[in-house]
This record gives structure tokens, sequence and C-alpha cells, in this order.
């Protein structure tokens, strides 16, 4: 197969939690791009990557360190624009023979920033005299490197941004990749676009195509078994693969007891009437719950569920004369967030069940067709394949299911009552008309009791949690702000409905410093 070459970028990465935004905003204007760790990326990487852009993530380090992270040389003599965000400006002033400094001015949170001279990158920024950014820096820029000019500036940072316009290097204090800096997505557009050139050839009909040719590439002749989770992703991944393969693909639901109200009939009517696509039903509810009896750590939960999956499509493989390819719905932020990308520095946060390949007794290979998508882009891709949108446009779910919104002991009793609360829970959110708004609610039932009164009598039952939060890539997340009224008609019904739960309370985290799901 001859593939398809778009223009690409590359983005460094040195350690910082947010180094993923960088790529999500590059999607957002139609540039290819891929996140590696700077201790991957040298001469040979650039040769065959062939970047037409370079950007510099953030991280926590000091350039000062002994073993701090540095950008291979070659980085800045390939002639391509290079960008630096943070610590990444920081390494390129030190690599390019300027000085910096720690400690004496660090700046975290909202700041505003000045423009000193115009510039490219800045067009369109500073409708008024000064622009929000959002700063988290100790140490800073002390010294330019020869050739760089300030172009603006902050009380906290003489050089907030400043620019090499003849070899076309930037570097920007502050985050141009979070939300909180006004228009720090304009930013990027400018230098992507205006500064590197790139023409925003990338769209999901073109990577449909690419990732079907590329299907079929890898699989040739061989079967595939895809396991259905009941989420959007491993669904889109399944129609994907069948519009590649055909009759090739089997797939396999299992019903783990832990999905939601409804999940599986929804899921076997919607590929076997709509779709046609041979579909194995597993109930394995009693081996997943068995396993899981007294089982309280997160990771545990996690990784046993992802054990026993692998277990269930072993055996159903084996039934069906054996399968050459297991196919999951595996996304870009489950791999960011299960281990560093490609080996890189940003810091695990928790484990996937579907990340870190197959056991060896295995023989099947792995095919993972979304792997380098957000959760907006595969929403995407599934319009783009038909998927209804009733379907598409579904809240992410977790191939874990409720064991992970079931904080301490698993048993079927408690997934029953979860599960009738929650679904209350997403009726309510439906009748007001509120779901499109939301990107994922949900309850978790806390390993909590109370004491209540119902009908003057003395109650001690559980504390039901209830989640809902708005988010582009699920990468980062704000609750969602309900009237209080809205609250108060939902606490009633699952007070009065559920039996087991006397007290309903609201998460109002945001992601970071939590997480979306509770474990």
């Amino acid at each position: 197969m001859t593939e398809t070459r778009h223009q690409r970028a590359l983005i460094v990465d040195f350690g910082s939690q947010v180094t993923q935004l960088i790529a999500r905003r590059l999607r957002e204007s139609s540039v290819y791009c891929e996140i590696h760790p700077y201790n991957k990326v040298d001469a040979a990487f650039l040769k065959a990557y062939g970047p037409q852009a370079i950007i510099l993530s953030g991280g926590p380090s000091s350039v000062y360190w002994d073993d701090a992270p540095m950008a291979d040389t070659a980085v800045f003599e390939a002639g391509i624009p290079v960008l630096g965000i943070c610590y990444g400006q920081q390494v390129m002033m030190h690599q390019l023979g300027g000085r910096i400094e720690g400690g004496t001015s660090r700046e975290f949170g909202r700041a505003f920033i000045e423009r000193v001279k115009h510039d490219p990158l800045l067009d369109g920024l500073f409708e008024g005299e000064e622009e929000q950014v959002w700063m988290s820096h100790g140490d800073h820029v002390a010294e330019m490197a020869a050739g760089f000019a300030v172009i603006a500036k902050s009380p906290g940072a003489p050089y907030a941004v400043i620019a090499d316009r003849a070899r076309r290097f930037y570097g920007t204090q502050f985050h141009p990749e979070v939300v909180h800096t006004t228009h720090g997505a304009k930013l990027l557009r400018n230098f992507i676009h205006g500064v590197a050139g790139f023409t925003g050839d990338w769209t999901m009909a073109a990577y449909k195509a690419e990732a079907i040719a590329k299907i079929r590439e890898q699989v040739g002749k061989g079967r595939v078994i895809c396991g259905l989770s009941g989420g959007v992703d491993s669904s889109v991944a399944a129609v994907l693969i069948h519009e590649a393969i055909g009759d090739q693909l089997t797939c396999v639901y299992v019903d783990h007891g832990l999905m939601r109200a409804g999940e599986s009939e929804q899921v076997v009517g919607l590929f076997r009437e709509h779709y046609n696509i041979p579909l194995v039903h597993v109930d394995a509810s009693e081996l997943f719950l068995g396993q899981l009896d007294g089982v309280t750590d997160p990771e545990k939960k996690r990784k046993i569920i992802g054990g026993l999956f692998i277990d269930v499509f072993d055996e159903e493989a084996k039934k069906i004369g054996g399968a050459d390819f297991l196919a999951q719905g595996t996304l870009y932020p489950d791999v960011i967030e299960s281990v560093s990308v490609s080996g890189g520095p940003s810091m695990t946060i928790k484990s996937h069940h579907n990340v870190g390949g197959l056991p060896a007794r295995m023989k099947m290979k792995l095919v993972e067709p979304l792997r380098e998508l957000f959760k907006d882009e595969v929403r995407a891709l599934g319009r783009e394949l038909g998927l209804p949108d009733a379907f598409v446009g579904r809240h992410p779910f977790p191939g874990p299911g409720l064991a992970i919104r079931i904080p301490g002991a698993i048993t079927r009793e408690k997934a029953d009552t979860l599960r009738k609360a929650d679904a209350i829970y997403i009726d309510e959110i439906k009748k007001a008309g509120l779901y499109n708004e939301i990107w994922q609610a949900f309850s978790v039932l806390l390993p909590v009791n109370t004491v209540g009164v119902m009908g003057d009598v003395r109650t001690y039952e559980a504390v039901l949690a209830l989640r809902a939060v708005t988010s582009v890539d699920g990468m980062t997340a704000d609750y969602y702000p309900y009237d209080h009224a809205f609250l108060g008609r939902v606490a009633t019904r699952i007070i009065n409905e559920v039996k087991g739960v006397n007290r309903v309370v609201y998460d109002i985290t945001s992601k970071p410093p939590g997480t979306i799901e509770w474990e």
C-alpha cells in the first residue's frame, strides 16, 4: 500500500500533563500531528517522520538539573519552524546560547501579557491592550539567544513571547494550548498555518479511507475478533473494520454484569439488525463478579477485568475456528493516561484495561484503528461511517463498566442498585434537554452509609454521588453547572425509587485535579 503523505507536525514531549492538548489544537486545525518523547527524537527519527514543523512541549524539569531533558540538536538544524512552550522555550534558549534563571519570578495561573512589537505569530490577538494567558513556571528566560527578539512580555516574564523570524523559531513562556489562554488556539494556528505554511489537509474522510486501507493491509485474509464494550469507541472500531474486511470480522459482546440498564439489548440490536455484523453475545457476569468478589483496589479491578476479557475473547475465538487478530477501540487518551507516550517522560495517571498488548500465550495480534484519535474525532469518524447520531452521541462508558463506579467491594446487589439510580439520573437529564450539553454523566455508589429518616423510620443506607462534566476530548473537564431545582428532582426520584439509597450528593471537581471517573 502506498501511504498518503499528509503534512505532519511533531510535538516533542518533555513531560507536561497538558502536552496532549497541543495535539488537540492542531487536529482542530486539520493538521496531522503526533506526540513523541524528547529522547526518541533524533536526526534519524526526523528523517523518517518528516515533520514540517516542531513544537517543544512544557515539562516539570529545570534545564539546570543534572538529568534535565534536552532536545536533540537535529531539532534546531532541520531548517523547519520550531515553537517552544514554557519548558520548551527554556530548552530552546539554553541550547542556543541564552540563559535561564530559576525561582526569582514565579508565575502560576492567570496572567496578562502586552505586545512589544508586531509579529505574524500574534495576528488576531490583543483586541485590547493586554492578552490573558496561563502561566505555570518557576524558571524563566533571563537572556535570549542571539537572533531572538521580544514580541510580548508580562510583569513576571519579560520574555513571554520571543521570535527569531529568520530561522522561524518562536517561544512562549505561557501555555497557549490550555483554554485559560484566551486566544491560545489562535496563536497555535498562526504558527502552524501562518509561520509553517500548513494547508490543513487532514480530514476525517481522509482518515477513514486510509484506516480502511491499513486494516486490509494488516489483516490480509486473516480473521478478526472484535471486543465490544457497549461504548462508542469499540462500536466505531467494529463498523470501520467491517467496512474494510466484511465477514472476516466477528464481534464479541461480553456482558460482565456491570453494564448500564438496557445496554446489552441496545448494542446487540444495533449490530445484528442495523449492520448484519456477526455477533456473539456472551453472558459472563458470574465469571467477572466472582473474580471481583472482595477486590477493593481500583487498579486490581481494572487488571482483573482486562485479563478476563482476554480470556473470554480467546475462548470465543477458538469456538469460531480461530482468529488471527483481536480488535479494540483503544484511543490516544487511553495510551497517554496509561503509560507515557512511547516511553516518554509524562507521569502515568491510571492504567486502562485495553492498553498494554496481549499476553504471550495468545497467538492473536492487535488491530487498533482508533489508537491515534481523540474521543471527538472518533465521534466524527462514526458519523462518517453512518452510525446513528443517537448512538454516536452517547456519553462515554468505560470498558470496566460500573466496576469503577462502585468504590470498594463489588456485589451484584450494588451493581443493580447503581444501575437503577443511574437510569433515573440519565432519564432526568434527557427530559431536561441537557444530554447533548454534557460530555459525560453518571452515578457513583459510595461505600458509605448515612443515617436518614423515611416515614418517621430511621434508615442507614448508601450515599450516591452524581457526576456530570463538560469537555472536548476528556483530557480536561469541568463540572456541569446544574441548577438546584434539577438536582433536587433527581435526588428525590432516586431516594424514592431506589431501595438502599438515602442520600444524594453532587461532585463539583474539575479535571485536573480530579479525573472524570472516580476510579
